[in-house]
């Protein structure tokens, strides 16, 4: 049920049990990471064991729950709701990199889709325990627009596979909501980047272990592709303000766009990395042979700076001064 907005004691988390899907990947790290810092009880729901996941390597997973299962089978999330009587939901498990969604769309598909509604499912079932969800979208999931930067009250025009997955997924979310009233909300994110990220195919992970090793940066585009980058750390809290204002007047059933508001091109991205690492003598490789990727994504953030008083904490160069850091020491790459 929608409530209003009402004062809420300094720290809520302590007193609520939280289940987190996509536990492992870059976004559920640091979110479980913060989540336990504040003293929640936290479900992670693991699909596979990655020992060089954030999650993993800090000790945070044995801090955790663990419910080991797959989005596709609704009996494992049944289970993970109903046995530790779950109250909060972070929806974040997903087939996350363009690339594969393009090579083989049916896992994707798979994943991204019926793991989603299998999901909102089980809540409904469970309505009596789950009373905050919050479900993963993407800038992706508007497709191509005509203008920019993308508002929350545009069409969802996904058009190749991973697009179409993050459109689904968002649609299916509004669905549960106008029709079962579920207190859910949806966030919607451009890129995000920060220490975790193990998918070197993107563009900050992947420039700073390049660098690292003296080789030169390859860029699947041209280069020139326009994209909101923001810090994982900062995403970590808009979910974490998301989760705890969902039921909330003016939030609930609602979808929000989280942005600096500040898009960079790749080559900005890289640039950037280049001065803090002083690797002016190594050009990127510009390969130019991107496929199934949107030019141009950024996002308005109006709406979640107005509603729910939302904004970055991190600039660009901090933020990747933090991100440097943390893949030298997971790359063992000692300070020149």
């Amino acid at each position: 049920m929608m409530t209003t907005s009402t004062p809420q004691a300094a720290n809520p988390w302590p007193n609520r049990r939280v289940l987190v899907t996509g536990a492992t990947g870059i976004v559920g790290s640091w979110l479980v990471k913060a989540l336990l810092q504040r003293g929640a009880f936290v479900v992670s729901f693991v699909l596979d064991d990655d020992p060089q996941s954030e999650l993993i390597r800090s000790g945070d997973l044995l801090r955790t729950a663990v419910i080991r299962g797959d989005l596709r089978d609704l009996l494992s999330i049944e289970r993970a709701i109903n046995l530790h009587e779950v109250d909060t939901v972070v929806h974040l498990g997903a087939q996350t990199i363009v690339g594969v969604a393009h090579r083989f769309p049916l896992t994707t598909f798979e994943a991204n889709i019926r793991g989603t509604y299998h999901l909102l499912e089980v809540c409904r079932l469970h309505r009596d325990l789950v009373r905050r969800i919050v479900v993963a979208s993407s800038d992706k999931a508007y497709g191509t627009q005509a203008t920019l930067p993308y508002t929350e009250e545009m069409p969802l025009l996904g058009r190749h596979p991973y697009e179409v997955s993050k459109s689904c997924v968002d649609l299916l979310t509004q669905s549960y909501y106008h029709t079962y009233r579920l207190p859910l909300t949806i966030a919607r994110f451009g890129n995000v980047y920060g220490g975790g990220d193990l998918n070197f195919s993107r563009i900050v992970p992947g420039t700073i272990r390049s660098f690292l090793r003296g080789e030169r940066p390859i860029i699947r585009s041209d280069g020139t592709f326009r994209r909101d980058y923001i810090y994982v750390k900062d995403v970590a809290d808009a979910y974490l303000l998301l989760a705890d204002r969902a039921a909330d007047e003016g939030v609930c059933g609602e979808a929000f766009n989280f942005s600096p508001q500040k898009p960079r091109t790749v080559l900005e991205i890289v640039e950037a990395l280049s001065r803090q690492l002083n690797c002016g003598h190594l050009p990127p490789d510009i390969r130019n042979d991107a496929r199934g990727e949107i030019r141009d994504q950024f996002l308005c953030a109006r709406k979640a700076r107005e509603r729910l008083q939302w904004a970055p904490s991190y600039d660009l160069d901090a933020a990747l001064a933090e991100t440097i850091d943390w893949y030298r020491n997971y790359l063992g790459v000692s300070v020149p």
